[in-house]
């Protein structure tokens, strides 16, 4: 891999611990500021809603500048975050700080991932994604599991600072290896969003929602999962974590070998099964050995489908690319947030933890519905020889 794309590579491992992280901090979060665990899973649904806005916006308002002096800042912006969120002395700072650090990752990742699959050989784009991806799953498998026992051995707030002496290390090879590049549109605003009025794009990003959402609800109460549904000892949890990580690396490149070949066949398959194994998950969770089993096929295939999903958004973007991925990784955090509120609702006020895993594979089974409506898009004007409508 060369140099540059290493460090973009290592800003996302960064970008991505400083996500994911909280999933094993969680408890220990809700502790100390005296909130509710439900409550300090919306620390999850503010950084992804920092994403949300962050991606249209903060991609379209600097989609004219040069890549290289605009990475570096949104570098910047996510350690100063972190470093909030390591000093914050409240829950307010905390969920405002995590909402900043979110703010600025889609337009990173857009990107990064646009550098990857312009360089590519024809037929590789989503081996190409893949390889940029390999620094979110090294941010679950190891990042993530990492963090989980700073916060457990010196406290949470020290899991943030680390992100943040991390990040800042990523951000230096990036002033050391990334070259100057030109900026990602030089024409009127307008025509960038005109992206947007193609149904194939639109119909990309709503499956990055819906094969996304039921999968990010689990994760995002992995740890009380684990330990009060599945039995297993708070300290088991980093295992567990990088048990699921290890899935999340195999995953990511078997998607994108899986995608380069027949991309939205595979990625059907590929939420189907994730769909059964969360069923799974809820009918035998309270085995351990199967709960660990399952926690490492939860991983594989959650992470099976993101080479498919941006790839079939490049491939639908045109002349567009940058805006469409960072909207689509805005699109991955609508499911964020939105799993954060579903995850406390339904430990607060409805049927209890447990009933995380059937609602998130009915949710999955939507987005399967999904990706089969797009497959059969894709072959009507083939069998037809008219456009789709």
């Amino acid at each position: 891999m060369p140099p540059s794309l290493l460090s973009l590579m290592l800003v996302v491992f960064g970008l991505t611990t400083g996500e994911f992280v909280i999933a094993g901090i969680l408890p220990d979060v809700a502790d100390d500021l005296a909130v509710s665990v439900p409550a300090a899973g919306r620390l999850v649904s503010a950084y992804a809603l920092g994403m949300i806005v962050g991606g249209p916006v903060v991609t379209a308002l600097t989609a004219r500048l040069p890549r290289k002096p605009l990475v570096t800042g949104l570098v910047a912006v996510s350690v100063l975050a972190n470093l909030g969120s390591a000093a914050a002395p409240n829950y307010p700072v905390l969920l405002a700080t995590r909402f900043l650090a979110g703010l600025v990752v889609a337009t990173f990742f857009a990107i990064a991932i646009a550098t990857a699959v312009s360089t590519a050989p024809a037929g590789r784009a989503a081996s190409a994604v893949a390889k940029v991806a390999l620094g979110l799953n090294l941010g679950i498998i190891l990042g993530t599991p990492l963090g989980t026992v700073i916060g457990q051995e010196f406290g949470w707030r020290a899991t943030f600072a680390a992100v943040a002496a991390l990040t800042a290390v990523a951000l230096a090879m990036v002033l050391r290896f990334v070259p100057a590049l030109p900026a990602a549109a030089t024409g009127p605003l307008r025509d960038e969003l005109r992206v947007f009025a193609g149904r194939d794009v639109r119909l990309a990003i709503f499956l990055t929602v819906l094969g996304n959402v039921g999968v990010v609800t689990v994760f995002t109460y992995i740890a009380p999962l684990l330990t009060e549904v599945s039995g297993f000892a708070e300290g088991a949890v980093p295992v567990l974590l990088l048990v699921y990580g290890a899935g999340a690396v195999a995953g990511n490149f078997l998607g994108g070998r899986l995608s380069d070949r027949d991309l939205m066949p595979s990625l059907i398959r590929l939420l189907g099964a994730l769909a059964a194994a969360l069923a799974l998950f809820w009918a035998v969770g309270g085995v351990r050995p199967l709960a660990a089993a399952l926690t490492f096929a939860l991983g594989l295939l959650a992470f099976a489908v993101v080479p498919g999903m941006q790839t079939r958004v490049l491939t639908t973007a045109g002349a567009a690319p940058t805006l469409a991925v960072a909207v689509n990784a805005s699109g991955y955090q609508v499911a964020a947030a939105f799993a954060g509120w579903l995850g406390g609702a339904l430990i607060s006020d409805g049927p209890g933890l447990r009933s995380l895993f059937p609602v998130a594979a009915l949710l999955t089974l939507a987005g399967l519905a999904t990706a089969v409506h797009i497959h059969r898009r894709d072959r009507r004007p083939a069998a037809a020889g008219t456009e789709p409508v």
